[in-house]
């Protein structure tokens, strides 16, 4: 039995994440027959409606809540199997299954939804959750690394590797770039490690080559650019993951070479984050524009296209007046040299 591999998927809120995640693990159960329990760890409790075709599962913090206390519950009340091709008995077309469940947290606005975190890891520890017959254990975290409790798959070394879901966008490059932050202060204690960037693709210009780049940057990989499609909306209207609503779709080709790199990846490093200045260099060298002058930051773009049209109309002046002062030197030359 190989050894038990705890991941984490963090990235910024929206950025599609936990629709990321879940399709990346499917394919990792669907393809390459691997045992897996998801740990969501957002208080939406929304890391595992893919797998489970529901609409939310029900949350420890809410069963606890509702039993009195989580010593009151027992594993099987939140740890539920896959649907379909992913439970546990259903061996038809995968020998491998996906149990799942949800941390969740409180009211909006009442309490701390990190706690919940720390309170649903200790409890599946305590109950074996983690059995000998899993290949991976997967995290799915909440946003930036700015809450400890958030934080705490990180802090307390239970995931050891973690792959954050970015874009070309700039806030998503800076939670990346943040989280790559909280790996830095935690590996030394906890052992955890960046073992990848994925580029959730907006489409955005030169989006390949600036996520490539700070993941060089930052001394990790891009370990895959997934593309835009229209198969993953269509599949999440149904409530499925796109291996199953579309196994031989271009898109589930992308998600089952995600998660073979994610399987054979052996790159686990300690980050080297960015300062912010360097940050907005590397999105000023492949951002939109080439170049931005001082001058042009805080303007409009009408602004800006009219700042632009002034200062090349005054270089284009400069330019005339130094050929028109080259000339007059060449004529006058030829006339002191007699």
């Amino acid at each position: 039995m190989s050894e038990l591999r705890q991941i984490a998927f963090y990235g910024k809120g929206g950025i599609g994440k936990s629709t990321t995640s879940q399709n990346t693990l499917a394919a990792m159960c669907h393809y390459y027959g691997k045992k897996i329990l998801i740990v969501g760890c957002d208080p939406k409790a929304d890391s595992t409606r893919l797998i489970l075709h529901e609409k939310a599962q029900s949350t420890i913090m809410q069963l606890a809540s509702e039993a009195g206390t989580v010593e009151d519950l027992e594993l099987e009340d939140v740890c539920k199997p896959g649907a379909d091709e992913f439970h546990p008995d259903n061996e038809e077309i995968t020998e491998g299954y996906i149990m799942c469940t949800e941390s969740g947290g409180p009211e909006p606005g009442v309490g701390c939804a990190g706690r919940g975190v720390i309170t649903a890891i200790n409890f599946l520890e305590e109950e074996g959750a983690y059995d000998d017959e899993l290949d991976f254990v997967s995290y799915d975290v909440l946003g930036d690394v700015v809450c400890g409790g958030f934080a705490m798959p990180i802090r307390e070394g239970k995931a050891q590797e973690i792959y954050i879901v970015m874009s070309g966008e700039m806030m998503a490059m800076y939670a990346a770039n943040n989280i790559s932050k909280g790996i830095l202060k935690y590996a030394n204690t906890g052992g955890v490690r960046l073992a990848g960037l994925v580029c959730n693709a907006r489409m955005t210009d030169k989006e390949y080559d600036l996520a490539k780049n700070l993941a060089t940057q930052i001394g990790t990989q891009m370990i895959h650019f997934v593309p835009r499609s229209n198969h993953v909306q269509r599949a999440e209207l149904r409530r499925m993951t796109v291996v199953e609503f579309s196994p031989n779709s271009d898109q589930a080709m992308e998600y089952k070479e995600l998660a073979r790199k994610i399987i054979e990846n052996d790159l686990k490093v300690i980050p080297t984050p960015l300062e912010m200045d360097d940050l907005e260099n590397l999105l000023m060298e492949f951002g939109l524009e080439e170049e931005v002058d001082e001058e042009n930051l805080g303007q409009k773009e009408a602004q800006s296209l009219l700042l632009t049209k002034r200062k090349n109309k005054q270089n284009k002046q400069t330019q005339q007046q130094k050929i028109r002062g080259v000339k007059y030197v060449r004529m006058w030359i030829p006339l002191s040299s007699k």
